[in-house]
């Protein structure tokens, strides 16, 4: 018997990997035919993605750090 589980699965992953490098290829392909003021626009929206992206990552590691604490778990290095 199969266990169709792992299947469905692996057939989502390609999916959806298969349709986003379709995006990303698509979106790569516009962008090599922007001028350059478009070009300075999209940078600049790129590093603003990128400084919300550490931002929230910062903050999702400090909201853990106090929730660990304030569970009482140990956090020392052995």
């Amino acid at each position: 018997m199969v266990d169709w589980i792992p299947v469905i699965f692996v057939i989502f992953k390609f999916l959806v990997l298969g349709t986003g490098m379709f995006y990303a290829v698509k979106w790569h392909y516009d962008q090599g035919k922007k001028k350059e003021n478009e070009r300075r626009a999209v940078l600049r929206a790129g590093g603003k993605v990128v400084a919300l992206f550490v931002l929230v990552l910062l903050g999702l590691g400090l909201v853990t750090f106090f929730v660990i604490k304030m569970l009482g778990m140990d956090l020392t290095f052995p």
